[in-house]
């Protein structure tokens, strides 16, 4: 079991939280203390009040609760958002209505879910040639069905 720190900024602040035993996100708080609404097709950066120290080789992976994007049309602009290994600010989410109407952020709500997945420390080396494959340079809308 990996450990991380996690720092309270604000005494209303929750520790992130697995909702269930095999829930592979742990659910992340709003830190207001009043109501924030946002608009159709509005943006708000809502705070979370805590900060985390990841060990090298991790990132945690800001996504949207599925809850708040069926009910209520409510994502994550930059989804997945990236919280780096050396950031040790506090945690904020971008969320995005989607929806036709004016969406309400209570204090203390449940707003995203973290994902903390290790990931790779790569080092890129210029060449000349790639390896060839079938596809090579073919790209978007490549694939025909049959």
């Amino acid at each position: 079991m990996l450990t991380i720190k996690v720092k309270k900024l604000n005494d209303k602040a929750h520790l992130p939280r697995q909702m269930t035993n095999l829930a592979a996100g742990y659910d992340l708080y709003s830190c207001n203390r009043e109501n924030i609404i946002i608009k159709p097709g509005g943006v708000k950066i809502i705070p979370t009040g805590i900060a985390i120290s990841l060990p090298r080789g991790f990132e945690a992976q800001i996504r949207p609760r599925s809850g708040l994007a069926a009910k209520n049309h409510i994502g994550i602009l930059n989804s997945p958002g990236t919280i780096d290994a050396d950031y040790r600010g506090e945690i904020k989410v971008i969320l995005f209505n989607f929806g036709d109407h004016n969406f309400r952020v209570l204090p203390q709500m449940r707003i995203a879910q973290m994902i903390i997945a290790r990931h790779e420390v790569v080092q890129f080396q210029v060449g000349e040639k790639l390896t060839e494959t079938d596809r090579g340079e073919n790209g978007f809308g490549h694939t025909k069905s049959d």
